[in-house]
């Protein structure tokens, strides 16, 4: 059983144009995360892009890539594409590390790797952190996620839930709880195959969440608490601001 990253590289971007592209301390963004995912000591990484100034950069940096259909529209729908075209093993460990994360911690993708490995009942394998203010509880850029006695994912949306019926919209308690969805996940090599011919489905398409898939469709995620406090990816402008002050401060994230 081989242990692998895949880096889904999209150069096209909405709220920020180009962002792996955008150099922070000398490097581009890609590079920082490439960089991060070699520190995890798997069995290989690899950048699937869907463009050539991406896959410039990858040959710039030595970095191993391949090229896959512009028309993906989620990071996994990209992996399985070049899970496919690298002919990796069913029973592999894949890991889907977005390119836009230059500060993820090592310690989060060794965790997300180990626990689907653990946990032989599941096909995927992800990470949540605990929301303390009621504004990130409430903020539909914070995905949130309820899970089972089992770590088993129950759902995954955009809105507050669980909903405290008793609590809102007075005031935060201590006995109120909610958990912060980290899009860092780990699949099996045959989940991975499957995936492209899961159709969409309602819940999907309304919350905008392509792990609603795979709940719609019968498979099991198994949902931890990350080891270490995840850093902002680079998503708009003003993260991309935050990420670079943070990257050239060298500030670490271990939970505390």
């Amino acid at each position: 059983m081989a242990k692998r990253i895949i880096i889904p590289a999209r150069y096209g971007s909405t709220r920020l144009p180009a962002k792996l592209l955008i150099p922070i301390a000398g490097k581009s963004i890609l590079q920082h995360t490439y960089e991060r995912a070699l520190e995890c000591g798997f069995d290989s990484v690899l950048i699937a892009t869907d463009d050539e100034r991406i896959a410039a950069l990858a040959e710039g940096i030595n970095a191993p890539y391949c090229m896959t259909d512009i028309e993906h529209t989620t990071g996994t729908d990209r992996c399985a594409e070049a899970m496919a075209l690298k002919g990796y093993a069913d029973d592999d460990i894949i890991i889907n590390l977005q390119g836009d994360e230059p500060l993820i911690p090592v310690a989060n993708v060794l965790e997300v790797a180990l626990n689907l490995e653990a946990h032989p009942e599941v096909e995927v394998a992800t990470l949540c952190e605990e929301l303390i203010e009621k504004g990130d509880i409430f903020n539909p850029n914070y995905v949130k996620v309820v899970f089972n006695q089992e770590n088993h994912a129950l759902y995954f949306s955009r809105a507050p839930i669980p909903w405290a019926r008793d609590a809102f919209p007075g005031e935060m308690s201590e006995e109120l709880f909610f958990y912060r969805h980290i899009g860092l996940y780990a699949y099996r090599g045959r989940f991975l195959r499957a995936y492209p011919k899961l159709h969409q489905n309602p819940l999907e398409r309304l919350e905008k969440l392509e792990q609603l898939r795979v709940l719609w469709h019968g498979y099991k995620i198994h949902v931890d608490i990350a080891p270490e406090n995840n850093p902002p990816g680079v998503d708009t402008a003003s993260s991309l601001q935050e990420v670079k002050l943070l990257i050239e401060r060298g500030i670490s994230f271990k939970r505390s």
